[in-house]
């Protein structure tokens, strides 16, 4: 399976339609030392038919063209690829076609000459960018759209792909389960699916918190009471073994009950039967348990903490549910998820999430878990005032993370494949280092890029790439850009 994780992207493929071949070969040679993969044609017809290429990402029209005008052009390809980003080119701006030509899809205007090619340079690669985010995006929305349906829980690493197979292998049986995993990693999610998969789905489906009961309050509540058995018991009380009958119980944070407790359990899982606080006999019931826990119930075992005859009831089948830092490929899926489900309650038009932002999500340590990362998206959206969710969006310890160094970068990316760690590595390296430059420059572009012996328009699409400065960048106009090149119109 092909990771989901954000990778820096291959260089987009550009498209440029100009009837003036000098202009054609001009910019085609600018985009071309960009590392840019471009497509010349000087011919608006020919153009048209070039855009079918599903390669091509960024299309540069000239406006006045003979045959077909770039504005009907860019018309026909926002019809036929509405997902190529387009950008209008032409020596007669007036105020009025560039309005037409946004209405119409148009990502950017130019005006020819260009005061430097930095002008062209910047539109491109902001267009190859936006296209690139719809592309992952849509490769989320569809990944999330095929997989198979397993309630809420979302993920294709090979850690949950075996979660899956093996919830579809014991969902048919009536064996009792043991879902094993730390705090937030969706245990109740597996323990819904299992039920809703197996023959008992029609019938109910009782979760409780063991952990949240007090030792009287939990039997009462497990197994019922009888009027009078103990002060506040006014009547005669159904457990919730009563109430799963011929249905299932999700026993959470199991390994948390009383040693009482577990005594009267395991009578039900050996018997099936319970008898109410209070009672004298006992009724037949016909539920099958599922069990969770984050404790290691072997060493709680072994310690006494936990009877070593219901440690055996409870582990027939386990399932071993994997940290959320284990499987670092599901959290673009899972955070594209929340993203989705989070916009849609709260009215948003919030789709996507930048590659800063993803990249601080997938190099996240997630404590956490599943639970952690969902809270951080819903904050997100509600923090979103764009169309996309900023890496300014999320909380101050995932962007901290994300930038932090030493040990604890690399604790962070330890649970990751060389390659990856490494590739994530050299990423954060880079963001520190351009930070770092452009703050002791004051913000200024010109200045910092001269300290790195890059030239400015290369530094400010590192900048760019990286997600680093923003408004309050200095000397960013281009006006002492010493390459200042026009293109004649």
């Amino acid at each position: 399976m092909t990771s989901l994780i954000p990778a820096q992207t291959r260089k987009a493929k550009v498209l440029v339609v100009d009837d003036d071949k000098i202009v054609l070969r001009a910019v085609s040679e600018i985009l071309s030392r960009e590392g840019y993969q471009v497509v010349a044609i000087d011919d608006a017809v020919e153009g048209l038919s070039a855009v079918k290429d599903p390669s091509i990402d960024v299309a540069c029209l000239d406006i006045n063209m003979p045959h077909l005008s770039g504005m009907d052009l860019l018309k026909a390809i926002k019809q036929t690829r509405p997902d190529v980003e387009v950008i209008m080119m032409t020596a007669f701006a007036t105020v009025e076609t560039a309005v037409q030509a946004v209405k119409v899809g148009a990502y950017d205007y130019l005006t020819k000459p260009f005061e430097n090619i930095d002008v062209l340079s910047l539109a491109v690669a902001r267009a190859a960018e936006k296209k690139a985010l719809h592309d992952r995006t849509r490769v989320l929305e569809e990944a999330l759209a095929g997989r198979n349906q397993f309630e809420d829980l979302v993920g294709q690493s090979s850690q949950m792909r075996s979660v899956y197979k093996l919830v579809e292998t014991v969902s048919y049986s009536t064996a009792t389960v043991l879902i094993q995993g730390e705090s937030g990693t969706g245990k109740e999610l597996v323990a819904r699916a299992i039920h809703y998969r197996s023959p008992r789905k029609d019938k109910p489906f009782v979760a409780v918190n063991c952990s949240a009961l007090t030792d009287t309050l939990l039997e009462s509540e497990l197994f019922g009471h009888m009027k009078g058995s103990f002060t506040g018991a006014v009547n005669n009380k159904k457990g919730l073994f009563e109430a799963a009958d011929g249905g299932t119980i999700f026993l959470d944070e199991i390994g948390d009950i009383p040693a009482a407790t577990q005594v009267r359990l395991l009578r039900v899982l050996q018997e099936g039967e319970v008898k109410r606080v209070g009672a004298n006999d006992t009724m037949k019931v016909d539920v099958r348990v599922i069990a969770a826990t984050n404790v290691d119930l072997a060493k709680a075992k072994e310690t006494g903490k936990f009877r070593e005859d219901l440690f055996y009831r409870l582990n027939v089948i386990t399932v071993q549910l994997p940290p959320l830092r284990d499987r670092p490929d599901d959290i673009p899926m899972l955070a594209q998820h929340f993203l989705k489900l989070y916009a849609a309650k709260a009215g948003k038009k919030v789709t996507t999430i930048t590659p800063g932002a993803m990249e601080a999500l997938t190099t996240a340590r997630w404590v956490g878990n599943v639970r952690e990362l969902e809270n951080c998206m819903e904050r997100a959206v509600v923090l979103c005032a764009g169309p996309q969710v900023e890496l300014e969006e999320l909380p101050a310890e995932i962007r901290n993370n994300r930038q932090a160094g030493g040990d604890v970068e690399v604790f962070s990316l330890a649970h990751l494949p060389y390659a990856e760690a490494k590739k994530l590595a050299m990423r954060a390296f880079e963001r520190r280092y351009l930070s770092t430059l452009l703050e002791r420059a004051g913000n200024n572009v010109s200045q910092a890029s001269r300290a790195a012996g890059v030239d400015r328009s290369n530094f400010r699409r590192l900048l760019k790439q990286y997600e680093v400065g923003g408004r309050s960048m200095k000397g960013d106009s281009g006006a002492d850009d010493t390459e200042s090149d026009e293109i004649a119109a």
